[in-house]
C-alpha cells in the first residue's frame, strides 16, 4: 500500500482536549476514524501524533492528502 485510502471528502471536526494525545490515521484503513486503531500494521504508515495546547473544535483531515498533516487543509475539494 503506498497511498493512503481516501475515507471522506470533507473534514472530521473533532473537539479536542489540551494537553492529550492524538493519533489521527494516515492510512485510511481504521474503523476508527479520523484515529488509529492499528490497521495500518500492515502498510508502510505509521499515525500521527498531535497533542493541542487548548480545549478546542478541530478539522482534522478525512481524505489523507493534506499537506498540514493530521488538519485538514482543503485539498479534499480538489479530489475527484
Amino acid at each position: 500500500m503506498s497511498e493512503a485510502k481516501v475515507v471522506q471528502k470533507f473534514p472530521f471536526k473533532t473537539h479536542v482536549e489540551k494537553g492529550k494525545s492524538y493519533y489521527w490515521c494516515k492510512c485510511g484503513l481504521s474503523s476508527k476514524q479520523p484515529f488509529c486503531d492499528g490497521s495500518h500494521e500492515t502498510t508502510d504508515f505509521l499515525p500521527e501524533r498531535i497533542v493541542f495546547e487548548e480545549d478546542k473544535d478541530v478539522f482534522f483531515c478525512g481524505c489523507k492528502k493534506s499537506a498540514k498533516g493530521a488538519l485538514c487543509d482543503g485539498t479534499h475539494k480538489n479530489i475527484e
